[in-house]
């Protein structure tokens, strides 16, 4: 049976970079939800942003069992950012016999406002369909990141 990887890693960590380079490597769907959430509501829902997101996961959780009992492999790429979201995936995936992979995308500070910087210089400039985030934004993200420890994790990888 196909199996699901969780990218679990920081805003602007990697992830999808990380997802596509898996993807290219084997046959495999990836399934992002801030992709979703651009090519429906742009780069504003406004208030309605978490409930929209959380209802997006909820479709992905699905899809990803649809797709997976066709035998290809899932590639879940938004986060996983607490202990709770990654113990409910792992529990969603093991009640229903699926084998789930988490793979952690590890960075150093620095590297990290390098990409967000990076990234917030390409939305600007309009060549990337992504989310602009200021330091308040990031600020709000950092803090409710929450450090997988090793027991959580199946890949480690160093960014």
């Amino acid at each position: 049976m196909a199996k699901v990887i969780l990218i679990c890693g920081k805003l602007c960590s990697g992830k999808s970079t990380y997802a596509e380079q898996l993807c290219s490597e084997s046959k495999a769907a990836v399934l992002s939800v801030d992709e979703i959430m651009l090519a429906l509501f742009g780069l504003y829902a406004g208030d309605k942003h978490d409930e929209y997101t959380d209802r997006t996961k909820k479709y992905l959780y699905d899809k990803s069992v649809e797709i997976i009992e066709t035998g290809i492999d899932v590639i879940l790429d938004w986060g996983f950012w607490t202990r709770g979201d990654r113990a409910f995936a792992k529990e969603f995936y093991l009640s229903r016999n699926i084998e789930s992979e988490f793979h952690y995308i590890d960075i150093s500070d620095e590297i990290w406002r390098a990409r967000l910087n990076k990234r917030n210089e390409a939305v600007s400039a309009k060549t990337a369909n992504a989310y602009y985030v200021d330091d308040k934004l990031a600020a709000k993200f950092h803090a409710i990141f929450e450090m997988p420890g090793k027991e959580e994790i199946d890949v480690w990888v160093k960014g």
